[in-house]
């Protein structure tokens, strides 16, 4: 089994996720021996089934440049305010589920992102309070073709939204769960070698300042995404390529990078 243990939380907190069993869309629950049980308490094979993003969202933001070391890499100066950009539904994909590299290009990234799954209406929301409208973190690979990224002043749009640029999951961790979401180990490994590794405390704008700032001025409601960008470490991916995003108690959201050539 791919999914490390433990995940973070039990019970009426236990991780949550989604997949199509048997052609069936059934509710998953991991269970702290590793277990992963339908509604039904029938346990499942997480190679067996496809999985599905653990959420449905209606807005998804990312947040770009929000690692000083990632600016750096690209470099670029760090934003005087947090640099927001769109995210769409066409992108997402869940765990075990193919990457598709679209034809032509020459860069393709991956980004392993700690994803924040909003739980309730949020409008005009204080740091200080920001964190009680969260419903659970999740793990998100924020893809790019690097080839139309112009500069950071014009939203990345084209180059972050290619069908399949946005895995997902493969569980919602409640947020009653997690301590504290700016103390998160993550790494990123591409065909069994470590290329990326990095914590949520690096983070220029934290989690609560991230909600604080998007609320002033739009409505988040439950199950709208927030990605809050990804640390140093980022290198190119190419069709065949296994890419593995784990973030500590949160899981493993695993992909396999197919040539859109393949699929036609």
């Amino acid at each position: 089994m791919t999914l490390p243990r433990p995940l973070l939380g039990t019970g009426a907190d236990a991780p949550r996720g989604r997949a199509l069993v048997g052609g069936h869309l059934e509710q998953l629950t991991w269970l702290p021996g590793g277990d992963i049980v339908t509604a039904a308490g029938r346990t499942v094979d997480e190679t067996a089934v496809t999985w599905l993003p653990p959420i449905e969202p209606r807005t998804i933001l990312a947040l770009a440049l929000n690692y000083r070391d990632h600016a750096a890499e690209l470099n670029l100066g760090e934003p005087e305010q947090p640099a927001l950009f769109p995210k769409f539904r066409n992108a997402l994909v869940g765990h075990r589920g193919v990457i598709v590299r679209p034809r032509g290009i020459e860069f393709m990234h991956y980004e392993t992102e700690l994803a924040v799954v909003i739980g309730r209406s949020a409008r005009r929301v204080r740091a200080a309070d920001a964190l009680d409208h969260v419903k659970g973190y999740t793990i998100a690979n924020d893809l790019v073709v690097r080839d139309f990224v112009i500069n950071h002043f014009r939203p990345p749009v084209k180059p972050k939204n290619f069908d399949t640029f946005l895995p997902l999951g493969p569980f919602l961790v409640s947020a009653a769960a997690v301590p504290d979401p700016q103390a998160l180990s993550m790494r990123t490994h591409v065909n069994g070698e470590l290329r990326q590794e990095g914590s949520t405390s690096d983070m220029l704008n934290d989690v609560a300042s991230l909600i604080e700032y998007i609320t002033e001025f739009m409505t988040l409601q439950e199950d709208d995404v927030l990605l809050t960008g990804t640390p140093k470490g980022i290198s190119h991916v190419n069709a065949g390529d296994v890419i593995r995003c784990e973030i500590d108690g949160l899981g493993v959201l695993e992909n396999r990078v197919v040539a859109e050539e393949e699929l036609a």
